[in-house]
């Protein structure tokens, strides 16, 4: 959402905007907004000791109408799949406030995968009066679930603004952790893993798959940013801890983590958004998932489904590390995401929108 706020900003003559931020994970929310030099005018503070997706909604419906009633917005603007996004989808919805949902569209067709996204985005979709699509793909489920063409509008992801503002700004920055990883003179995984989906015997597979990996691939470093929630720390460093070539890091900020894609050869994620990122930074992309919101990646080759199967990870891995053929092709392919140019898009509606 960064980049959007930074253009309505541009705008300050045209949009009064106000931010607000829920409070959640707020060690990693923190250093995006300094980043970008994003002040938030409301902070829910709704995080709690073993929340559930039912107390992050509640607590959202109880805080959000508040300011919502105090601010009277025009529109509220949510991104993406989060319950949050959904929460804050309703609570406008519940005020006849007119709802802008960026990244709109992306769907896998099961409503358990990914859990409890699929549904939070086709819930916002349904509330919805703008659709910001960031494929073709995305806009036609749209219009296929009965949306008007009218309310759709394709703009590419601002994930890849993001990472476009991030190139430009981040140069001569130190950092310990990519400074030990750039020592490394051989090849460098990295590997991302966080979603509900993927707690359990997933997740399980994936890090004896990475063990395997290091074992069989001398030259190879594996770098994992170990996520803060419990039901991951615990098994990658169970399973991972002091084990050799595989760094297990605390989550990086923002453009850190752009520079260590960079320096990657390869990336294994379940991550949505950095299906698109890696791409445009020209790398391979594994998801280990079952499906995918983003099947235009794969489509397109820049991205492969290989699931949670230990020996489908290795297998994958492997072919990208013994067969420069099969690595260049993904490397090559286009990114279908968008050139850098959605948040402007997105705002320029929103002036056709109330002028």
């Amino acid at each position: 959402m960064a980049p959007v706020v930074k253009e309505l900003d541009n705008r300050h003559h045209r949009f009064h905007q106000t931010v607000v931020v829920t409070g959640q994970h707020r060690e990693m929310c923190q250093p995006y907004l300094e980043l970008f030099g994003i002040a938030p005018d409301r902070d829910l503070a709704i995080m709690q000791k073993d929340q559930t997706l039912n107390s992050i909604i509640a607590n959202i419906l109880v805080a959000l109408p508040t300011v919502l009633a105090e601010v009277k917005p025009d529109i509220v603007l949510v991104q993406g799949d989060t319950s949050s996004a959904f929460a804050a989808a309703l609570a406008a919805f519940h005020q006849m406030i007119k709802v802008g949902h960026i990244e709109a569209g992306l769907r896998t067709g099961n409503k358990y995968n990914p859990f409890p996204e699929e549904m939070n985005r086709a819930m916002i979709g349904r509330i919805a009066d703008y659709h910001f699509a960031p494929t073709t793909t995305a806009s036609d489920n749209l219009r296929h679930e009965g949306v008007a063409s009218k309310h759709i509008y394709v703009t590419g992801n601002t994930s890849i603004d993001a990472l476009k503002m991030m190139l430009a700004a981040s140069h001569g920055q130190s950092n310990t952790v990519l400074d030990t990883v750039n020592q490394h003179d051989g090849r460098i995984i990295v590997v991302t893993t966080h979603r509900r989906e993927s707690f359990g015997e997933p997740l399980v597979n994936t890090l004896h798959a990475l063990r395997e990996i290091v074992a069989r691939y001398p030259d190879v470093l594996i770098v994992l940013p170990v996520h803060y929630n419990p039901n991951v720390r615990t098994q990658v460093y169970k399973i991972l801890k002091g084990v050799d070539r595989i760094q297990l890091i605390e989550p990086l900020e923002y453009h850190s983590f752009i520079r260590l894609l960079d320096r990657s050869y390869l990336v294994l994620t379940d991550s949505g958004g950095i299906q698109e990122e890696a791409p445009s930074l020209g790398k391979p992309v594994l998801v280990l998932r079952e499906n995918t919101e983003r099947p235009e990646g794969v489509q397109a080759g820049t991205a492969r489904l290989v699931g949670t199967d230990v020996e489908k990870i290795i297998a994958a891995v492997s072919s990208l590390l013994d067969d420069k053929h099969v690595y260049s092709a993904m490397v090559r392919a286009v990114n279908p995401y968008g050139d850098g140019t959605a948040a402007v898009k997105i705002v320029d509606a929103l002036e056709v929108v109330f002028s």
